[in-house]
């Protein structure tokens, strides 16, 4: 049935059947207003059968390992084909606009006029929404010394890592602490990370599993001496509210020192099955500040942003179909 017939943008989604690609579907079929284009099961690495519904859609939406996004870029021919890239390949690409909304003042016009959108990583995107507002302000050195530990469910990892935390033998989820991972390499997320995060040197990227599947914590310990003289945690909390004041999906709570907060307030999980960021400021007598955003990885962090940029793109509601 053709775009004519339904009156209704037409989507692809490329890839499926993989993690990120099923919550997209899920939070796409019950959609009134679109129709998704499919392809069959069969045919799914068909080269021509994937060509042809990438020139349909009216926003192809790619959920594909780095390479395999590349090349399906490469396959689209027909002028105007607009495209939401939701691995690392284009993130920091030229021509590529960043669909992250809220980062900076003018960012949704981007989204919404874009023909090529980079979809934003899980851990970059807390690390940008905590960071950027204050390396603006400045609040905190572009160049500062930043250290970021993040912990994510087991689902960021793709197949290979959900297949291994959930297998039996292994028994990884009846852990009681978390995993740290990648630590002798650059993590792919560190571009980003700096680019978006507006920092002028690589951070310390600590990334962390837990044994849970959805979910994602991102900490940032600031020294008092990294903050700009006569400033302190709490400025750093007013530079968040100016920021995301009014903004739907990331929400900035209330200033509070850290020793108030009971064992289950930094939960991972708190904002799962959502679009929702939350972010903290917490405060240290000593006037060192702990940044923390919590988001689900599978939702604001890859599916649920992909949703908020095709509604711009489509100049529907931002927030339609997402919660």
């Amino acid at each position: 049935m053709s775009r004519a017939m339904t009156g209704k943008p037409r989507i692809f989604i490329d890839g499926q059947a993989g993690t990120i690609g099923l919550r997209l579907r899920d939070l796409l079929t019950s959609r009134a207003d679109l129709e998704l284009l499919e392809i069959e099961p069969a045919r799914r690495k068909d080269a021509p059968a994937r060509a042809a519904l990438l020139d349909a859609a009216d926003v192809a939406i790619l959920c594909l390992p780095d390479d395999a996004a590349r090349e399906a870029v490469a396959l689209i021919t027909r002028p105007g084909a607009r495209v939401i890239d939701g691995s690392t390949a284009h993130r920091v690409s030229e021509g590529w606009v960043y669909g992250l909304p809220e980062l900076l003042p003018g960012q949704r016009e981007a989204i919404a006029g874009a023909s090529r959108v980079g979809n934003p990583g899980c851990y970059p995107s807390g690390v940008a929404l905590l960071l950027r507002p204050l390396i603006d302000a400045g609040l905190i050195a572009a160049d500062a010394p930043i250290s970021v530990h993040a912990l994510s469910g087991y689902s960021g990892g793709g197949q290979a890592m959900i297949d291994r935390w959930q297998s039996p033998e292994n028994g990884l989820r009846e852990l009681v602490y978390e995993a740290p991972y990648a630590l002798g390499r650059r993590h792919k997320h560190v571009p980003e990370m700096m680019r978006y995060g507006g920092l002028a040197r690589e951070p310390q990227f600590v990334p962390a599993v837990g044994p849970f599947r959805c979910g994602m914590r991102v900490q940032i310990p600031v020294h008092a001496g990294l903050i700009a003289r006569g400033q302190g945690p709490d400025a750093l909390h007013a530079a968040l509210q100016g920021r995301y004041e009014g903004e739907r999906f990331v929400r900035v709570l209330p200033f509070e020192p850290a020793a108030d907060l009971g064992e289950r307030a930094l939960d991972p999980q708190a904002c799962n099955d959502s679009n929702r960021v939350e972010l903290r400021v917490l405060a240290h007598p000593s006037g060192h500040a702990l940044l923390v955003a919590v988001l689900d990885n599978l939702g604001k962090g890859a599916a649920g942003a992909a949703v908020q940029s095709l509604n711009l793109m489509l100049g529907l509601r931002e927030d339609a179909g997402l919660v």
